[in-house]
């Protein structure tokens, strides 16, 4: 049975040991929370709490359904009042059939980090079909706290033939690889290794599929016979070419097609590295140029980034450096601060220093004594500016961060209604004024202003008229003058008091003082 193959390598657990195991659970995850999987679609609300409801004190049950549909979801969650009571719950009722299907129970985890990063999670395959979750969970529970268990099956609820066990402890999971893989559940032999997402299995080399195949380091006098003859061992060729220049000299690299790809990852792996003609031969799959590029890419930034890991705040940015300083006499300033690994400041095309550098230290304890002790001191005539050395993207993501820190945020526009502005004594103060509702006694600007323009010209007019009149009626000057002085003033007089009270804003003074002044 599957029973057995776990128990010829590991001792049988006992209740104690599983409720010590759900207590250990309990204190990593939320542990009065559970995760009810594999129900049945008619499962009811009710009918999962009067289950769980016979284990303690239940705070809450939900079924989870289809938001358009309402159709369960076959999964649900169960609250409970106590940790104690949800540890009971998971030890007696996990694997119990209702409506006529095993439920299969767990710890809620909200934090779904854990669950999808494959850590202690292992894949089971070659399971027999009458191999169930609660036959894979008392196989693989011998080695230590299972946080989720289960078979694969098809949609009439058939094993598919594998499944996934993952625990809470990367050790448990490297301990049930090592005594299960390999042995007979239900006299079949299972296969028990590291779960690899899908992604992962499909971009490995391993599984890509190609008929083409690149080989280098030829010797020159190797010829497409002696590949034919060397890779036509493996299986049929299609074609074969030894890659030559326009004297006809070979290029020392050729191609060689297999009709089967597996032809092909079987000479790949049996040729490479071997030495022909005292030549180490390089054999690997033809790829592309845009393929070969993001390779070397890959493997450039990865180099990168592993080097910027190592020297992480052991290595000091410098600049403002005198011209005169050059690599020995920068390492002489900062060697009193410990171990230098690397000192360099950087030039030009011409050699001519352009004023910055590099100080990397053995330690980053080193690294931050001469980093406090060396910013902003004199050096030559120049004071020295020492930081932790950044790669350009890192420093690139912090200025933009300080940028946008920096930028004003804009103020989001009130909703309410505004109240209308008025100066005291004018008809509409205290009165609401909404979006689209003009206040009262207001004139549009560019009406006002015409308004106050045709009034300057026939007050302009008026006077006109009136030196006219009095002037060809020979009125003495002196009299004529006083009547003018008098009606200009009345005039402007009875022209200002409708001004001021339909116009009461500053923004008109200018133009009252030009045509109304002197």
């Amino acid at each position: 049975m599957a029973a057995q193959a776990a128990s010829s390598a590991s001792e049988g657990g006992s209740p104690a040991a599983a409720a010590a195991a759900a207590a250990a659970a309990a204190s990593a995850f939320p542990a009065t929370s559970l995760y009810v999987g594999d129900l049945d679609v008619s499962v009811q609300d009710a009918q999962l709490f009067d289950v769980f409801a016979q284990i303690g004190g239940v705070v809450s049950v939900r079924v989870c359904r289809d938001i358009t549909t309402r159709k369960s979801l076959g999964y649900a969650y169960v609250n409970y009042n106590t940790p104690a009571d949800a540890a009971r719950a998971l030890e007696m009722l996990n694997f119990t059939p209702i409506n006529g299907r095993p439920i299969r129970i767990m710890y809620s985890n909200r934090d779904p980090s854990l669950r999808k990063s494959g850590n202690a999670n292992i894949f089971i395959k070659n399971l027999d079909k009458s191999i169930d979750n609660k036959a894979l969970y008392d196989t693989f529970c011998v080695f230590g706290n299972i946080l989720s268990c289960k078979v694969a099956t098809d949609a009439s609820g058939e094993s598919k033939g594998y499944g996934f066990v993952q625990y809470e402890r990367d050790e448990a999971a490297h301990a049930a690889i090592d005594k299960l893989n390999g042995m007979l559940m239900n006299d079949k032999k299972v296969y028990v290794g590291p779960f690899v997402r899908k992604q992962e299995r499909d971009n490995s080399p391993g599984n890509v599929k190609f008929n083409n195949v690149y080989v280098k380091n030829l010797a020159e006098t190797t010829t497409e016979d002696d590949l034919k003859e060397i890779f036509g061992k493996f299986g049929t060729l299609t074609s074969v070419v030894v890659m030559r220049d326009g004297d006809g000299r070979s290029k020392c690299f050729g191609f060689v097609n297999f009709e089967s790809p597996d032809d092909a990852a079987l000479a790949v792996q049996d040729l490479n590295g071997k030495k022909f003609s005292d030549k180490e031969w390089y054999v690997g799959r033809a790829q592309k140029k845009s393929e070969r590029e993001m390779e070397l890419k890959e493997k450039f930034e990865k180099n990168l980034q592993e080097a910027a890991d190592k020297y992480q705040n052991t290595n000091l940015y410098l600049k403002n450096l005198d011209d005169t300083v050059d690599d020995e006499k920068l390492r002489e300033l900062f060697a009193e601060y410990g171990t230098i690994t690397s000192c360099k400041v950087m030039r030009d095309s011409n050699g001519a220093s352009r004023g910055s550098g590099f100080v990397a230290f053995k330690s980053a304890e080193e690294a931050s004594r001469a980093l406090s002790e060396m910013n902003n001191k004199m050096v030559g005539n120049k004071p020295l500016y020492v930081a932790l050395a950044q790669r350009k993207e890192d420093r690139k993501a912090r200025l933009q961060q300080q940028f946008s820190q920096m930028r004003p945020v804009p103020m989001a526009p009130t909703v309410g209604p505004r109240m209308a502005m008025f100066p005291p004594g004018v008809p509409g103060v205290g009165q609401q004024l909404f979006y689209g509702q003009p206040p009262q006694a207001f004139m549009n600007p560019q009406v006002g202003t015409v308004i106050l323009f045709l009034m300057g010209v026939g007050l302009n007019i008026i006077m006109l008229c009136l030196a006219s009149e009095f002037s060809c009626k020979l009125v003495p000057f002196d009299l004529f003058s006083l009547i003018l002085l008098l009606s200009h003033a009345l005039l402007k007089c009875a022209l200002l008091l409708p001004i001021t009270i339909c116009f009461p804003s500053d923004h008109y003074k200018p133009f009252f003082l030009l045509h109304f002044q002197g």
